[in-house]
């Protein structure tokens, strides 16, 4: 299999390239190893929660915490582990994560696929009306709380800042 942490990180100058790991929909949480070429399983979430949307990657890219930076792609499908999206950017929630006494950053990127008609107007996350973003940071506590790790929101920002952060972590 190819070694997807390895595509490009952008399309073009809008455009990036998101790879699904974990499907809308599941009640647990996949990762991509690179190593072996498949998808493992990362771990199961508590009973009742599932990936309100798809949940990933942007390849050639390597956050903080040694992975790649996370994506969330915004979209009524549901895809599977392994599809490559070509997404547009639309914002960034900043995120600082503690576990064992260490500190580091953790943010996630949203985005819309460029072939997804009900998004096409979603230009800036911060559009979304303000109970939308709580459920999201709902989700990544809940996601977050059998690993005991503490999840502090620095703030949503808009696409302009998700692609500096992406071409300043981008490999």
């Amino acid at each position: 299999m190819t070694n997807l942490t390895k595509l490009p990180s952008w399309v073009d100058k809008d455009n990036i390239f998101a790879v699904v790991e974990t499907p809308r929909g599941s009640s647990c949480k996949l990762d991509f190893d690179p190593k072996l070429g498949v998808f493992a399983l990362a771990k199961p979430l508590m009973a009742g929660l599932t990936y309100p949307y798809d949940w990933g990657f942007i390849p050639s890219t390597k956050a903080e915490d040694g992975d790649p930076l996370d994506v969330l792609i915004l979209h009524d499908a549901q895809t599977y582990p392994g599809v490559v999206l070509r997404c547009r950017p639309v914002g960034i929630l900043e995120v600082e994560q503690k576990k064992k006494g260490k500190s580091e950053r953790n943010d996630r990127i949203f985005a819309v696929p460029d072939r997804s008609p009900l998004e096409t107007n979603l230009k800036d996350i911060r559009d979304l009306p303000s109970h939308a973003r709580d459920d999201l940071e709902q989700f990544f506590r809940a996601t977050n709380a059998l690993e005991n790790k503490e999840l502090k929101f620095l703030g949503w920002h808009g696409p302009n800042r998700a692609t500096k952060t992406i071409k300043r972590l981008a490999h």
